[in-house]
């Protein structure tokens, strides 16, 4: 029998997957993200051409932050707002191994990517909130994702095994990819993308066993993604319907946690 996974545990791999957050986060603030529509062609070539069109058209006609439409939006339409963005970008990324179908599945890459896009997107919610602190987005996301109430002392790494500088260099390994594309671009690309969004999942297998935990879609499009080709949309539309109760839930935790 496995050895039940400690709070401590928990927050030891939440802590410099929030602070990598960041980085992914302003990128997609820009109106064309990671340079999505001059690259598409080649770093999603995988993606079914009406998905892909789809997604990249909704990821790059929205209002953006910074904008005066942007000003006018509470905080829960700007979450809306993420939810979409961070959504269709990240649920694009994540249904490409859909493709393999159950082959796929039988490896941890769909979990893996779907619960950093989860992880990205509680991230972003919090800070529309007005929570910019990286103990309370842990607590966030272990709880909306993971069912895990998190002490706040804890959390904030106010405890005697706590090492901030391998925090901050576990949280700078988790970026080296889109700090690398960055210097060589001019901007992070998509695959520098896709990459940070792997690293970001990777960093949660240290509590694989909460994986499964996190929100999901319903069991037809869970079904749909065993399909060959097929499951690519089925992963999609789960992985979106995932981040929806990720959104509701994430609003429920931030309001009642309002200080």
């Amino acid at each position: 029998m496995a050895e039940a996974i400690s709070d401590k545990q928990v927050v030891a791999v939440l802590r410099p997957f929030v602070r990598a957050c960041g980085p992914m986060l302003d990128a997609l603030r820009e109106s064309d993200p990671f340079g999505l529509q001059a690259r598409a062609a080649d770093d999603l070539a995988e993606v079914e051409s009406g998905l892909k069109a789809k997604l990249i058209h909704g990821v790059t006609s929205v209002k953006v932050p910074g904008t005066a439409a942007w000003a006018r939006m509470t905080g829960y339409d700007r979450s809306s707002w993420w939810m979409n963005r961070v959504g269709r970008f990240t649920a694009l990324l994540t249904s490409i191994p859909g493709l393999g179908g159950a082959l796929a599945d039988r490896l941890p890459v769909q979990d893996t990517l779907g619960a950093a896009s989860q992880g990205l997107l509680l991230c972003a919610i919090a800070g529309e909130y007005g929570v910019t602190d990286v103990g309370t987005r842990v607590r966030l996301i272990a709880s909306v994702l993971f069912e895990r109430e998190i002490d706040a002392d804890l959390a904030a790494g106010k405890h005697p095994e706590h090492d901030e500088a391998a925090e901050a260099d576990e949280a700078a390994k988790l970026t080296e990819e889109l700090t690398a594309s960055e210097k060589k671009h001019g901007k992070a690309t998509v695959k520098a993308a896709a990459g940070t969004l792997w690293r970001l999942g990777r960093a949660l297998v240290g509590i694989t066993g909460e994986l499964e935990k996190r929100p999901r879609g319903n069991l037809l499009h869970r079904a749909i993604g065993l399909l060959p080709v097929v499951g690519a949309a089925g992963d999609y539309f789960g992985e979106r319907s995932g981040l929806r109760e990720v959104w509701k839930r994430a609003h429920v935790w931030l309001t009642e946690h309002r200080t």
